[in-house]
């Protein structure tokens, strides 16, 4: 779904710490993804598809053959457009919302674009194209955590594959 461009206040770029495995008191759970904003951590869990999408792009690592992330990058460069940044702006019933802001030049003309996206995707395709990923003071404000609330396996951080 296309939708119409419009600034958000109090937002904060976001870097990814790292993709690991989500930890409870009943042992290993599901996959996540670890970001860092406003001093805080915030994990999202993806499914294992994702994570091995992220963790190949934090890598620097190409897969044997174009996984859908770089696909998908590879189709927008070839129509003459960019990711400009990812915006993770919501969060309601424990789902995370996401939009894509695009542009692409038409006649010299520059057009905006804003694709609604899951937050998995978007972070995958930012690692991929080097843009900001930026998370919203609501977000942090519901999902942030400081990061001592955090154990990982070893001293080397998240994306390693490590336990959170």
């Amino acid at each position: 779904m296309i939708l119409p461009c419009q600034p958000e206040h109090m937002e904060h770029e976001a870097t990814v710490e790292g993709v690991g495995v989500g930890v409870s008191d009943e042992g290993p759970g599901a996959p996540v993804v670890v970001l860092a904003a406003r001093d805080e951590l915030i994990p999202i869990f993806i499914s294992s598809d994702q994570a091995q999408s992220m963790q190949l792009a934090l890598d620097g690592e190409p897969f044997e053959r174009p996984l859908t992330h770089d696909l998908f990058v590879d189709m927008v460069a070839e129509f003459g457009a960019a990711i400009d940044r990812v915006r993770i702006d919501d969060l309601a019933d424990g789902t995370f919302y996401a939009k894509l802001d695009t542009e692409q030049y038409h006649g010299g003309e520059r057009q905006q674009a804003v694709f609604d996206a899951r937050p998995s995707d978007g972070i995958a395709l930012a690692l991929r194209v080097d843009c900001p990923i930026i998370v919203s003071d609501a977000v942090i404000d519901q999902a942030g955590r400081p990061p001592e609330a955090f154990e990982t396996d070893d001293d080397s951080g998240f994306d390693d594959g490590s336990s959170l």
